[in-house]
């Protein structure tokens, strides 16, 4: 078996792919050993009115969700919310390479953290390339049916990089 790729990620992410598998086991088939922040625990938590993904969250028992709140340096806490600035303030602490973070300030702060990026169409595409998501076309569908806006570029990029077309 492979081995396991050490990845932090965000509030975003966890509800697009919920949206686009309806469960996070894309992650584990992956391979991928997941940390959570204690703070992106917490937005999850809380769900929005509708509670959209929670009962999704509880059950991927295997999430490395960490129990308490992650001392975040001024800076991200200045530049990024509190679910970004967590990420990738944990990530930087134990040393993990890699992010999972959708907004466009999150993931450039993560950049110059040095830290490698990915977002929730670069899980999706990666699954579709290795054989574990049958439809990258079907899965953007269901990201648009509930209500997640993605880029007609975005989309272009991924169904090319994916093998699929419009």
């Amino acid at each position: 078996m492979p081995e396991k790729k050490e990845i932090v990620i965000n509030t975003g992410p966890l509800l697009s792919l919920i949206a686009a598998t309806g469960n996070l086991l894309i992650l584990r088939e992956l391979n991928y050993e997941v940390w959570v922040p204690y703070e992106v625990v917490q937005e999850m938590e809380m769900g929005g009115q509708s509670g959209f993904g929670l009962s999704q969250f509880h059950a991927a028992t295997w999430l490395k969700k960490t129990s308490s709140s992650t001392p975040i340096s001024p800076f991200l806490a200045n530049v990024l919310d509190r679910g970004e600035a967590s990420v990738i303030q944990l990530a930087l602490d134990k040393h993990i390479p890699t992010v999972c973070i959708d907004e466009t300030v999150g993931r450039r702060i993560a950049r110059l953290s040095n830290l490698q990026v990915t977002g929730s169409i670069g899980i999706l595409v990666r699954a579709k390339k290795e054989g574990i998501l049958p439809s990258l076309k079907e899965a953007l569908k269901k990201l648009e049916d509930h209500g997640i806006w993605v880029s007609a570029t975005v989309i272009t990029a991924a169904l090319r990089e994916a093998g699929e077309e419009l």
